[in-house]
């Protein structure tokens, strides 16, 4: 015995098991519909959001194009080479010379800013070592120095 549906045709086959013959895909549609624009609103909600650490997707990138950093007489400027070696006023220097350049440079004023300028094929990691001797001396003005971007 056949259940004949409103638009005429079988719906249920009761005699075979009772398998549908339509499936209707609307509700499934709409719920996915409704999740969409639910991510939509919260992720343009996050991104809007400016509650400073709490922002988490906002990232503000630094320019390389204008110095908003004026140097001074009295701060270092730390060439770091593409092989390696480190530069202090136009010298090549080790690591221990440039950690007592550090101290000394503190002792005479700890305002003291280090700029360190180093090559496109530097490592990182070489990078923040000759920042944190900085740090470990006592100097904590940090900057990075980049090349004017062409207008």
């Amino acid at each position: 015995m056949a259940i004949s549906g409103p638009g005429g045709g079988d719906d249920f086959e009761s005699d075979e098991g009772g398998g549908f013959s339509d499936i209707n895909i609307t509700p499934l549609t709409d719920i996915f519909l409704v999740l969409l624009i639910i991510f939509m609103v919260t992720s343009s909600v996050i991104v809007n959001s400016s509650n400073g650490a709490k922002a988490g997707l906002k990232v503000n990138l630094p320019q390389g194009g204008s110095a908003d950093v004026a140097t001074r007489s009295t701060d270092l400027v730390v060439a770091v080479l593409a092989d390696g070696r480190l530069v202090l006023g136009g010298d090549v220097v080790s690591e221990a010379e440039l950690r007592q350049a550090f101290d000394a440079a503190h002792a005479e004023s700890s305002d003291t800013m280090v700029v360190v300028q180093a090559d496109e094929g530097v490592p990182h990691g070489k990078v923040v070592e000759v920042m944190e001797l900085a740090k470990a001396a006592g100097l904590a003005q940090l900057a990075i120095g980049v090349r004017d971007t062409p207008k």
